[in-house]
């Protein structure tokens, strides 16, 4: 664990990430990052949460229509 203090930018408060954890994360000056919430804590991550959700969908509506898609192959 690492504590990090909490720096004025501009008008807002921030979290200045060191340069290990954006390595870790594999994240530049400029990426987005998403913040969830969870039980006692927040997540910070840079995977969009809903992606998931999308892929399983589709994947879903794929498997649905499988019969279709496999005669508009041919």
């Amino acid at each position: 664990m690492q504590a990090m203090r909490l720096t004025q930018i501009g008008n807002s408060v921030g979290v200045v990430l060191p340069k290990e954890v954006l390595a870790r994360l594999k994240l530049e000056k400029g990426d987005t990052v998403y913040m969830t919430d969870a039980p006692g804590a927040i997540t910070i991550t840079p995977q969009d949460p809903t992606f998931e959700e999308q892929v399983d969908a589709g994947r879903e509506f794929m498997r649905e229509y499988r019969d279709t898609f496999n005669a508009l192959a041919k």
